[in-house]
């Protein structure tokens, strides 16, 4: 059995959600949002997401981590800051001692959905399908339990391609 946390990076809004795999079974066991307060500076800002990151950390214990990659956008400014939030999200299970694993947007909806041009409702249907009890209340938490998915369904397939014949 294996803990996997994934993680929807953003400075408002950064999706988090944890799930059991054992061989090909997932089960929901929390997911959520942190949200930062956007009247303070960034470097405030992620300092909150690191404490937050932290403690959900500290409090489920996952085995792995998987985020989602960062697509790059026509604002600059935006994608600079979704980058910070990234390097937070990316830093806090490593400084754990916890693996952390990356995945497109793409491969995330192909993992879940089954197409890569999947949109946000598309992907959170399917995730309360795979995931009976996601409460979700936030698509930045079904986007954090869909990476979450897709890094078990990769695992998995990594795990067979290694078994001996």
């Amino acid at each position: 059995m294996t803990l996997i946390l994934g993680i929807d990076p953003g400075l408002r809004f950064t999706g988090w959600g944890v799930l059991q795999a054992e061989d090909n079974r997932l089960r929901h066991v929390a997911d959520g949002v942190i949200a930062t307060d956007g009247s303070l500076d960034v470097p405030l800002r992620l300092k909150a997401l690191d404490d937050a990151l932290a403690e959900i950390l500290a409090r489920f214990a996952p085995d792995e981590a998987a985020v989602e990659e960062t697509y790059v956008n026509r604002n600059a400014t935006a994608t600079l800051k979704l980058g910070y939030a990234r390097g937070v999200a990316l830093l806090a299970p490593a400084r754990a001692g916890i693996a952390v694993f990356e995945y497109g947007a793409k491969t995330v909806k192909m993992a879940v959905v089954g197409t890569g041009n999947a949109d946000k409702a598309q992907v959170g249907l399917m995730v309360r399908r795979l995931l009976p009890g996601a409460a979700q209340k936030r698509a930045d938490a079904a986007d954090a339990l869909a990476v979450a998915i897709c890094h078990a369904h990769h695992r998995a397939s990594n795990q067979a391609w290694k078994r001996p014949a």
